[in-house]
């Protein structure tokens, strides 16, 4: 029987994550993130399962493998967090959920969009307060608006699918060799092109040291004023004190995060009665054209539920000696 420990554990995902079905297997939850300070709770454990924000730096690779652990299984697709050159020389195997109702995800960024094109924001704390006054609350459509998609995988694909159905025009970028879609109001072009030509640019691709603050001082002052910037992705895509003066100088007109580069420790955690620490966060929340969601873009029933089913068939096939899904592993 497999022991696998399974870390930044959430009450609402542990009925999706249930062994009852899986005979091979014994999960044993826990809320702490995995790092060098809660490595010792993997003793006696064969693998462990990690979320987005969980530590595997050699350091603690190297710890796991002296306490046994052989299979590290990223619930998640993003891999940033997790030294896969370490983990390889340790012979310990990684796998990820390559994907997971990509839907969820573009719908989640449709409704950042949305919500600070409308200011809907806004209008929902004035009507709690009985004040239906509409100064102040002028939106604009996305009907004929250009969209910029950075990153054109299954996130990218289905939300230039939603997005045509506005009827946007959608520029899409992306260093791999991409299909586009034989539609009118679809076309790829290079970086400094979507920059230059976007009124609405959105986020999808991994954070790799070429993608690291992808969106800096350079790439906002390549956009045009007043832009709607969209991310999803990874925090560490959008270099955020370089958001900051885009925002003071208004070259930055709406921004719509539902991830931070800094989220590690604050994200998925009530952190309601704490003093804020974290300085830059508070500045950038402080504009009314702001709209941050805590990393929930991927919340939805459906997804979970593959997320689980993708997550428990890596475990099983493990703990069975049966090869790994090659799209799963890394």
């Amino acid at each position: 029987m497999l022991k696998v420990g399974f870390f930044s554990s959430q009450p609402y995902e542990r009925p999706f994550f249930s062994d009852e079905h899986h005979p091979q297997l014994s999960i044993v939850h826990f809320e702490q993130r995995l790092s060098a300070r809660t490595v010792t709770l993997c003793q006696g454990l064969d693998a462990v399962c990690i979320f987005v924000n969980d530590e595997l730096d050699r350091t603690v690779l190297e710890r796991l493998a002296v306490v046994g652990v052989r299979l590290v299984a990223l619930r998640c697709a993003g891999f940033n967090n997790v030294d896969l050159d370490a983990a390889r020389r340790l012979n310990i195997q990684v796998c990820r959920v390559p994907s997971y109702s990509p839907d969820a995800v573009a719908e989640h960024c449709v409704a950042l969009m949305l919500t600070l094109s409308r200011k809907i924001h806004k209008a929902y704390n004035r009507v709690r307060e009985d004040n239906f006054d509409l100064n102040g609350l002028l939106g604009f459509n996305l009907a004929g608006k250009t969209v910029g998609i950075v990153g054109f995988g299954q996130i990218g694909r289905s939300l230039a699918g939603i997005l045509s159905g506005f009827g946007c025009r959608v520029l899409v970028t992306d260093p791999a060799p991409i299909r586009i879609p034989n539609q009118a109001d679809i076309a790829q072009v290079e970086f400094d092109e979507l920059l230059a030509h976007s009124d609405i640019i959105s986020l999808h691709c991994p954070l790799t040291p070429d993608t690291h603050h992808l969106i800096d001082e350079s790439a906002f002052s390549r956009m045009k004023d007043g832009v709607m910037l969209i991310n999803t992705s990874r925090g560490a895509l959008v270099d955020t004190r370089a958001c900051i003066e885009a925002l003071k100088r208004r070259k930055l007109g709406y921004l719509g995060l539902d991830v931070y580069e800094q989220e590690a420790g604050m994200f998925f955690e009530d952190r309601s009665d704490d003093i804020p620490l974290d300085d830059v966060f508070a500045r950038l929340i402080s504009f009314p054209n702001v709209v941050v969601t805590g990393h929930q873009g991927f919340f939805t029933r459906e997804a979970l539920s593959e997320i689980a089913s993708t997550t428990l068939e890596s475990l099983t096939a493990f703990e069975e000696g049966r090869p790994l899904d090659q799209h799963c592993q890394l």
